[in-house]
């Protein structure tokens, strides 16, 4: 360039500055582009893990977002880098629509199969959906792995071509995985079945795809992470890991699926012996140079858990036949113990350093991704322990708290991220601009003070070309040159340490301690439980009887009765053959199976039985209904000179509280919302006939569990339809049809009775589990105001939650009046838990135990006790005022009154009992002062106020009356 006065400047740029500059393109353009479905992926994931509860297949879902979402994209991106570099065959810029097509083809097959394990509960659309989505995945790996064939095939001999070799091998398992994914998927297996089939598709897909290519990757990347050399035995001592890791991968997958157990385990040993080895290798390497930060921590201690996992997985094919075979306490370990933190770790380190920008730049992403390694790789540590411990000796609070605070931990990752690219590029931009800066202040050979001629801006006199301060760092590469025998440039030591790794370890136990501590003041039996756990048992007979115990839907254990000579230690192997609801096994000494969906099992340690003990089912109501068993002591001496191991733990094992206090004086609360008594008109217009005369109403009910006030200062965690206690209120006409969509959203199984259809209840009626729907279809043949209920047992106990509702359906010539209303009367029966909302009120649920007494805690009209004594109805002199009335019990019925009215038309049960001042034999100046229904029993009343004034309507029954059934009218 040819700057004023004639003289000719020229700007000599360093090669990092030159690439900092340069556009993006190439591999590096690649990089974002592949990557993104990885971040799309964790967000999706942390979103899962926090509404997981509202998921259908939320486990399923959960363990396969990471395993083919993050795990899957990683490595077909990863892999093909690491392929180029090791290769030293770096494909050019047109092959990259072509793996970024690879890409989006696994992806799809991704969505693809967790829509259509969604979708379980419909078949048609299930089964191809599963089958179409595995072999999407399967043909999208195996496309890869074709791929990196032929780029081996391609290119030079290569020292570390071993590496692709075992790329290779990796990638052509998981299309063997995908099939026996969908198998699983599909198939109708027995339970044996179904584990054989699970423990070789974990095998293939989790110990072979993902383990062979991690521990083939951290050949060149684990001496790259830790900034040192690789030893000169890493080949032949990594060849025998390997090997060792593909025959145990074979030998389980073979062995399982035919039955073989002894041979299943003994390939999960070799599998393990071969972790062995890769962590030996791993050690001797950072003998050299400790890990320091959160790639190297979180990587070493992947490994840990995935050597974990292996043993843990081959005592339980040992220990239980395939029937009773569990792989799901262990699932943990192998997801977010070895998957999830081997991929944060391996990233940590190369996303900046495959950014680039040099060294400032690429310290600068290492700055904030590396922030505060030594805590979370704690908190990581200890609560994935608090996790995989027995749930009878942890409880579930602490369990809870645990994976809040593991989530966080590893989640911490996203921010950290976005963190470091914006440093990067800022740190890349600033570079840049001081450059510029100096070119502009100075002549070419100008240098900074006190810098060597020929050299870059503060650059070393012996750096060599391509190594100053911007230049880019690729890791496989310098891996490789690691490994060649040179340490590594102190120019390239782009690692940032922590500060303080003790204080952080201390934190980070101290921080996973206050939750612990939390979850104990939540539950404290579950202290007892923990000291139940670690304390001494009384001597037994030194032998184990297992027990294998079904929870049915017939609300009952089978066998409910088990006897066990006195001094063994018994194992129950509980599952849960009720294909709709959620039970749990809970025993009184606090071992428990904690919260079962249908179809899964969990093994109970009841510990050495010296008398008999007590289990029930603690899911609300089942133990009222009969859910309980009972374990006899066969040859025990008589109680109290012995202990069981039972701790001090309540009766009901419910957490059960006292009666809330009331003040049914009090206003309701500030957030709550008055719920309209005003009825309207039957809908007609804009509705579609139903080809018989009358139109079709069409309703989606949508089961949740809600917090919700019922009384001033008292909050109830109700079950609802549609958010409400009392559900929405459907009005039609005789003849009308309504299609009603049931969806559960709630945590356990529920169901709607409509008392207006005359169908066959078998299939509309049935219980659904959580995340299922279904259609129900009726008719209305017959006028009246009609109960709907949740049917699934204990029935009580669902509808004193808050799930029922009305339809009214007009009897035909029904004459129109100046005011109607809508007034459903029930009754719930409730306990304190001993905590309050966020509002302030006692918190409470519903006591089943109550309910037989028939002493609700609460009376009400339309799901609150007092919101119309708050907020009264309205009507005006003279006109004529219709209420429909219904009481939906659960077990009560009402008398409903009008102090200070007197009713000309009341209609019962689809029939006039006056109308307008008549009886039915034609008399006339006749009224009534009540109307009596009982449970699940309606009606309606007209009367005309003829003076203005306040009229309080109550439930007659003045015991419900003062609990809260009654309200106000104002006439003006």
């Amino acid at each position: 360039m040819t700057a004023p006065g004639g003289a000719t400047t020229v700007t000599v740029r360093t090669r990092g500055e030159q690439q900092a500059r340069r556009p993006g393109g190439g591999r590096s353009s690649w990089h974002r582009r592949a990557s993104r479905p990885v971040t799309v992926w964790m967000l999706v994931l942390l979103f899962a893990v926090f509404f997981h509860r509202w998921l259908p297949e939320a486990r399923w879902t959960l363990v396969h977002l990471v395993a083919l979402g993050l795990i899957a994209n990683s490595i077909l991106i990863w892999s093909q880098h690491f392929a180029e570099a090791l290769l030293k065959h770096r494909l050019p810029d047109s092959a990259r629509p072509a793996q970024l097509r690879r890409i989006r083809t696994l992806n799809l097959g991704v969505v693809v199969l967790i829509a259509g394990m969604m979708l379980t509960p419909y078949p048609a659309v299930h089964v191809p959906a599963v089958l179409g989505g595995a072999v999407l995945v399967g043909g999208a790996v195996a496309w890869h792995a074709a791929s990196l064939g032929r780029q081996l095939r391609a290119a030079l001999p290569a020292r570390f071509a071993v590496t692709v070799r075992w790329y290779i091998t990796a990638a052509w398992l998981l299309p063997v995985g995908a099939v026996l994914g969908a198998v699983l998927g599909v198939a109708d297996l027995s339970a044996a079945g179904h584990a054989r089939v699970q423990l070789a598709h974990e095998a293939v897909n989790v110990l072979g795809f993902v383990g062979l290519t991690v521990t083939g990757t951290l050949l060149t990347l684990w001496p790259t992470i830790l900034r040192t050399r690789m030893p000169q035995s890493s080949l032949p001592r990594l060849r025998l890991a390997l090997g060792l890791l593909l025959a145990g991968v074979l030998g389980a997958a073979t062995s399982a699926p035919v039955g073989w157990r002894s041979t299943a385990a003994a390939g999960l040993g070799a599998y393990a012996l071969g972790v062995v080895v890769l962590l030996g290798w791993l050690v001797s390497v950072a003998r050299t140079r400790a890990p320091r930060d959160y790639a190297g921590l979180s990587v070493l201690a992947g490994i840990c858990w995935l050597l974990a996992g292996a043993v843990w997985t081959g005592i339980l094919v040992l220990r239980a036949d395939w029937a009773g075979l569990d792989l799901t306490p262990v699932t943990p370990v192998f997801v977010a113990g070895f998957l999830v933190q081997v991929l944060l770790g391996a990233m940590t380190y190369l996303l900046p350093a495959t950014m680039g920008g040099g060294p400032a730049a690429v310290r600068a992403g290492n700055r904030e991704l590396t922030r505060l390694s030594w805590l979370r790789v704690t908190v990581v540590q200890l609560c994935l322990i608090l996790f995989v411990l027995p749930p009878a000796l942890t409880g579930s609070w602490v369990r809870a708290i645990a994976s809040i605070l593991g989530v966080l931990a590893l989640a911490a990752f996203l921010p950290l991220m976005i963190r470091a690219v914006r440093a990067q590029v800022a740190a890349r931009r600033a570079m840049i601009a001081a450059r510029a800066a100096t070119a502009d202040r100075g002549r070419p050979g100008d240098s900074e003070p006190g810098a060597e001629p020929g050299s870059a801006a503060g650059s070393a006199p012996w750096a060599r070309p391509g190594s100053g301060p911007a230049a880019r760092t690729d890791p496989a590469s310098e891996a490789s040159g690691h490994a060649a025998g040179s340490p590594p440039s102190p120019r390239r030591d782009h690692g940032v340490a922590p500060a303080h790794p003790r204080r952080e370890i201390l934190a980070g136990a101290g921080l996973t301690a206050l939750g612990v501590a939390a979850g104990l003041a939540l539950d404290p039996s579950g202290l007892q439980r923990a000291l139940h756990g670690l304390g001494r048992e009384p001597a037994g007979t030194g032998h184990t009887t297992r027990v294998a115990v079904k929870a049915t839907a017939a609300m009952r254990f089978e066998p409910a009765e088990i006897t066990v000579p006195a001094g063994d230690r018994l194992i129950l192997e509980v599952t849960n053959a009720d294909e709709t609801t959620v039970h749990d096994l809970v025993l009184d000494g606090g071992a428990t199976s904690g919260r079962l969906d249908p179809g899964a099992s969990a093994s109970v340690d009841a510990g050495v039985i010296t008398q008999d003990v007590d289990g029930w089912c603690s899911i609300v109501g089942h133990r009222q209904m009969g859910m309980t068993l009972r374990i006899r002591a066969d040859g025990a001496s008589s109680p109290g000179e012995e202990s069981s191991g039972r701790g001090d733990s309540s009766a009901d094992g419910q957490g059960a509280g006292t009666e809330p206090a009331l003040d049914l004086q009090a206003a309701p609360g500030k957030d709550h919302r008055t719920r309209s008594a005003v009825l309207d008109p039957a809908a007609v217009d804009g509705l579609e006939p139903n080809g018989t005369g009358g139109v079709i109403h069409r309703v989606t009910l949508t089961v949740t569990e809600q917090t919700l006030e019922v009384a001033p200062g008292v909050a109830l965690r109700a079950w609802t339809y549609n958010g409400d206690f009392m559900g929405p209120t459907l009005r039609g006409r005789v003849g009308d049809t309504f299609e009603v969509t049931l969806v559960n959203r709630a945590s356990m199984g529920h169901s709607v009775d409509f008392h207006a259809g005359d169908i066959a209840p078998d299939q509309p009626m049935r219980t659904i589990a959580p995340g299922e729907s279904l259609e129900y279809r009726f008719t209305a043949h017959g006028a009246g105001i009609w109960l709907y209920h949740c049917s699934t047992a204990p029935m009580s106990s669902h509808i004193a939650a808050g799930m029922f509702g009305a339809v009214v359906v007009d009897p035909p010539e029904l004459p129109t009046v100046d005011r109607e209303f809508l007034l459903v009367h029930s009754e719930t029966y409730l306990k304190t838990t001993g905590r309050k909302d966020d509002a302030g009120r006692q918190l409470t649920e519903v006591d089943p135990a109550r309910v037989p007494t028939g002493v609700p805690t609460l009376a009400m009209f339309n799901g609150h006790a007092t919101q119309y004594a708050a907020e009264p109805l309205e009507a005006r002199t003279g006109q004529r005022v219709r209420i429909w009335t219904l009481a939906a019990g659960p077990s009560l019925g009402m008398s409903f009154h009008v102090v200070g009215g007197q009713f000309t038309t009341v209609y019962k049960e689809g029939a006039y009992r006056l109308l307008e001042e008549r009886d039915a034999f034609g008399r006339t100046r006749g009224r009534a002062q009540a109307l009596d229904l009982a449970s699940a029993q309606g009606g309606f009343v007209e009367l005309t106020f003829t003076e203005p004034g306040t009229y309080t309507f109550v439930n007659h029954s003045f015991a419900q009356m003062e609990r809260g059934a009654r309200g106000l009218i104002r006439v003006e």
